[in-house]
């Protein structure tokens, strides 16, 4: 038996009170012998033990005192006195054993429901985030498959060749969508914007995320034609001309 087990199964206590076996109680013995910090918490629980036991004696009545007085001679009362004094100690000791394995089971369950209550809350945020996107999702696959949706491809030009994009526009409900994922990536200081020219003035419809399938931009009323442009980092409130990669006539 080493200390952390004996310690952990709280063996000094059941050893204390002779609910050990024979063996075991010879392995206490050896270890208490032993080990210096273990017979330091052998002596203090002798003790602890001790003191409670007086702190929760009850002094009997004095005419049960006198009869037992009359009955008994000295020795006899010396040795009820002892065996009493010793009862209340085991069942004072019975009660805070008892108390205390049963404050540290509430305790333990008590941790254990509050990591419950936080693991649940935790899947209910991830949920409802879950939930919130495929309803996006969903949405966004209605739209693009919707009779009145049109698509528009937007290639790249002279500016950036390789570049494509995909927007969906559908006029019944007001609702714009781009693909953008065959835009190239750009540096952490930039990024795509896309304009509606309407009567000559180019009105901001939005950033374009390249780590996104599909981007819900805002719908311009009289739009001509969509444009993307690369801007800084934030996007721009005016269109720099000179990075227009790609453009379509609606």
């Amino acid at each position: 038996m080493d200390k952390e087990y004996i310690t952990t199964e709280g063996l000094l206590e059941k050893f204390l009170l002779d609910e050990l076996g024979e063996e075991e109680n010879q392995g206490i013995e050896r270890a208490i012998a032993n080990n210096r910090d273990l017979k330091q918490k052998f002596e203090q629980l002798e003790a602890d033990f001790e003191r409670m036991a007086f702190e929760n004696a009850i002094t009997p009545p004095p005419h049960i005192k006198n009869i037992l007085i009359e009955r008994l001679d000295e020795k006899p009362i010396r040795q009820i006195r002892y065996q009493w004094l010793g009862a209340a100690a085991s069942l004072a000791l019975l009660f805070m054993l008892t108390t205390f394995w049963m404050y540290s089971k509430w305790q333990t369950a008590q941790d254990e429901l509050n990591i419950l209550q936080n693991q649940s809350v935790v899947l209910e945020d991830r949920l409802d985030v879950l939930e919130k996107n495929y309803e996006l999702t969903n949405d966004r696959l209605q739209l693009i498959n919707s009779p009145s949706t049109i698509p528009f491809v937007l290639k790249g030009n002279s500016v950036q060749p390789n570049s494509r994009a995909v927007a969906y526009v559908n006029h019944d409900n007001r609702l714009v969508v781009v693909n953008p994922k065959g835009l190239p990536q750009l540096s952490s200081e930039q990024t795509y914007q896309m304009w509606s020219d309407v009567n000559g003035e180019m009105i901001d419809m939005g950033l374009l995320p390249t780590d996104k399938d599909l981007v819900t931009l805002k719908y311009i009323d009289r739009a001509e034609s969509l444009n993307i442009t690369i801007e800084p980092a934030g996007g721009n409130d005016h269109p720099t001309v000179e990075q227009l990669i790609s453009a379509v006539t609606l």
